[in-house]
């Protein structure tokens, strides 16, 4: 699927894409403004094309997937977002769920003789689900199945329950590592510049907060994955900003694996009355993203956010991932309008997706180990062989 990349630098009427372009053939960072100019003037095929060169610089043709789960121990919440379609506050708790520690090992064991290699816990803010609560719960799942990886908690989750342990966020992550805690989501992000924040979740971590976290987990050795909320009432500033403040977390720490950009969706939420980006700004944003964040390995997908098929052609705009099985009902992302409202999908389903889009499926674990190279699998053995389901 390569371009002839100077071709497409070369057909370029701007003379300022065209410096761009070079600079990402000759593996010369961007600058901010860089940044910020690809946004206002960069058009789809050039940055697609210089965002699939860098993507297969990187990886070839390799897109990775996973067979992980969702555990969300409640939607109750003490925050007010406006994008938030999921939670419910706590005084309106009898509208929302909460998990007891059984019901979460409960889930764990359901997926007993299954080959998943990855939890993924997260939900709401709930005042009396406190950090020994969850230390509890990792010490729990990690007796009952100790080889499967806890990717668990975001930055708000944390920030709150560190605050009420009266522990900083070294002390609180050194506590949760220690009972069983692997890696981190890259969830809470939102947008970090404070004139977003300040409209949109004023009330929760802030950049700062969010970034110190992240930087605890990688002290530690952990990784850990970063997300961006973009097309609701960021402007392109906006997003540079968020995406350079993990860049230079990048180059401190080197411990993020990912970056996500997730598309915001208006259903059921404060800002309904926002119109959600199109196919082609979405493009854009993985395009740019992959050219602008130098110092991620790996720029994915969530395909339940934005659909199967928008999921395929992320794949052609410099995306090598596209998430997991996922394997449940989770409901984060389906109450807010997302594309999939029951996304599963199985590991036959993800494979094939992923060569309808004439790429190389490989399955890893967390961690970006190889655990199945399926390129030259035949779907019908997928489904039959237990261990490829």
């Amino acid at each position: 699927m390569s371009t002839n990349i100077q071709q497409v630098i070369a057909a370029e009427q701007n003379e300022a894409l065209r410096t761009i372009g070079e600079k990402i053939v000759n593996k010369q960072r961007l600058t901010p403004e860089d940044g910020l100019l690809l946004f206002e003037q960069g058009g789809l095929p050039f940055v697609g094309a210089l965002a699939n060169f860098v993507r297969e610089r990187l990886h070839g043709d390799t897109t990775y997937f996973n067979r992980n789960f969702h555990i969300e121990p409640t939607n109750v919440c003490v925050f007010a977002c406006s994008f938030c379609s999921y939670s419910r506050l706590y005084a309106h708790r009898e509208e929302g769920w909460e998990l007891t520690t059984d019901q979460m090992l409960d889930i764990v064991k359901g997926y007993d003789g299954k080959p998943v290699t990855e939890v993924h816990i997260v939900g709401g803010v709930h005042p009396k689900l406190n950090l020994e609560f969850f230390a509890d719960l990792l010490r729990k799942i990690k007796a009952h199945r100790p080889e499967l990886h806890i990717k668990g908690f975001t930055p708000v989750e944390l920030d709150y329950m560190f605050r009420k342990a009266k522990k900083t966020a070294a002390e609180g992550m050194k506590y949760l590592h220690e009972a069983g805690l692997d890696s981190l989501p890259g969830g809470g992000a939102e947008i970090f510049h404070p004139e977003v924040r300040e409209k949109i979740c004023a009330d929760k971590v802030d950049a700062n907060g969010w970034l110190e976290i992240h930087e605890a987990a990688h002290n530690l050795g952990m990784h850990s994955n970063a997300t961006m909320l973009y097309g609701h009432i960021e402007e392109f500033r906006h997003r540079i900003d968020h995406m350079e403040r993990l860049r230079q977390l990048q180059d401190k720490t080197g411990g993020f694996n990912t970056f996500i950009p997730l598309k915001f969706r208006n259903k059921q939420n404060d800002m309904s009355n926002v119109p959600e980006s199109g196919v082609i700004e979405d493009m854009r944003m993985y395009a740019i993203a992959r050219l602008y964040m130098d110092n991620f390995p790996h720029l994915k997908a969530y395909w339940p956010m934005l659909g199967r098929h928008n999921a395929q052609l992320t794949l052609s705009f410099g995306v090598n991932d596209i998430d997991g099985t996922i394997d449940d009902s989770t409901k984060i992302y389906s109450m807010a309008g997302s594309e999939e409202q029951n996304p599963a999908m199985s590991t036959a389903q993800l494979v094939t997706l992923i060569k309808q889009a004439k790429r190389k499926p490989v399955e890893r674990d967390t961690l970006y180990k190889v655990i199945h190279d399926y390129s030259n699998v035949d779907i019908e053995q997928i489904d039959v062989n237990p261990q490829m389901n």
